[in-house]
Formats: C-alpha cells, structure tokens, sequence
C-alpha cells in the first residue's frame, strides 16, 4: 500500500468534479446561516457528524469490498433529497472517469458498467481507494475530508472569506473529523457481517431542504 495515494485522491485538485459543488454552502450563505468563520465552523461540524459521517461510512464498506450495488442502495435510501441523489451521481460519474484514467481496476470498470449514469459518490470513492492500494480508514478519511474542505472552500468565494480563516476551520475540526473517520470505518466492518443496516443513518434535514431549494434556483455559483 502506498499512503501517499491517499494525498492524491484527496487532493482538492484531483479532477473529480467536487469544485463545482459547495456542499450545501451556497444555499446556507444565501439563508444567512454562514457569514464568517464562526458560523462556518458551526455548519461544516453539523455536516461533518450527519452527512459526512454516512459518506465516509459508505466509502469505507466499498474499500472493504462489499457489494457496490448493495451500497448505491444504502445511499439512495439514506439520501431523501431527490437533488443531493442526483448531485451525488453526478459526481460519482465524474470521480469514476477520474479513478479509472489513475488507477485502472476491473471493478471500477465493473461499476462503470452498471451505473452508466453515475453511482453515489461515496461508493466510487472507496472503490477508488481500493484501486488505489488504500484500505477502508484512508477512504473514510478522505470521504470524511471532503464533507467539509468543499463548503469551506466555496465560502472563500462566496463571501469573500479570508482563505486563512476558512483553512483554520478545517484546522480546528481535525480532531473530529479524526473520530468520524474511525467511526466509519468500524461501521464498515460490521457491514460485512452484518449487512448494510449496520452503516449509520444520521439525518441532516435542512441540509436536504436547501438542496431541494437550490437546485430551483434560476442563478447559483455552485451545482449543490
């Protein structure tokens, strides 16, 4: 195993699509519920233990081999909002044309071929890792990682927030995040056993209300 495939597949400038998407930052900065560093800090914790959490979940199980079908399922039944579903394909579709053109795996090929309009994110993602020599703690880190490195980027644009204080957020999360990441990957363990009703379904409600409202919106910076 190569750790420093890690870097690369975590790397914000790895062309998997996820500068297109604020993760729900766009929808919150217009609500008034991000407005600096504080208020961001707040947003990205909350995403990080709910939708970060079963992302990072799901990405595990996949690095762990479980049935990739089997997880898209688990996705969509833990994803209700009809536009985060399409959003999460949507980068799945992109990840995978990533993946495949850096790590050829015949099960990246394999899912490609079953989902040709894209599968969850998440699931591409721990497939990626596994092409990549990666186990199920490097994919939920990175999963983990990305549920919050993408709204703190997006509110340097979309607020013109200070690049240093978005990065000390991310800073100050590290020690969840850390926790998160773990407890992913020991739910990814129990689904081997014991079946995808062991991956953990935290809820974000207002996450999923937002997305519901952003994709309708006539002008937006960001995709989701």
């Amino acid at each position: 195993m190569s750790r420093a495939a890690l870097l690369v597949l975590a790397d914000g400038r790895f062309p998997a699509g996820g500068h297109a998407h604020s993760g729900g930052a766009e929808a919150a900065v217009k609500a008034g519920r991000i407005s600096g560093a504080a208020s961001l800090e707040d947003f990205c914790r909350g995403r990080l233990n709910t939708a970060g959490l079963v992302s990072a979940a799901l990405a595990a199980a996949a690095a762990l081999g479980v049935g990739p079908a089997l997880l898209d399922s688990a996705a969509d039944a833990r994803t209700p909002s009809p536009a985060l579903r399409v959003a999460a394909r949507r980068l799945g579709r992109q990840l995978m044309r990533a993946a495949r053109a850096t790590w050829p795996s015949a099960e990246l090929d394999a899912l490609a071929r079953a989902f040709p309009k894209g599968a969850h994110q998440p699931v591409v993602l721990g497939l990626a890792a596994r092409a990549a020599g990666l186990g199920p703690e490097d994919a939920a880190y990175c999963s983990a990682y990305e549920s919050v490195s993408g709204p703190a980027t997006a509110t340097v644009r979309l607020l013109s927030l200070d690049p240093f204080d978005a990065t000390g957020v991310l800073a100050r999360l590290a020690p969840e995040l850390d926790v998160v990441a773990r407890a992913a990957a020991d739910a990814a363990r129990h689904v081997v056993d014991g079946g995808v009703d062991a991956l953990p379904s935290a809820s974000a409600p207002l996450l999923e209300i937002s997305a519901q409202a952003h994709a309708a919106w006539a002008v937006r910076l960001f995709a989701s």
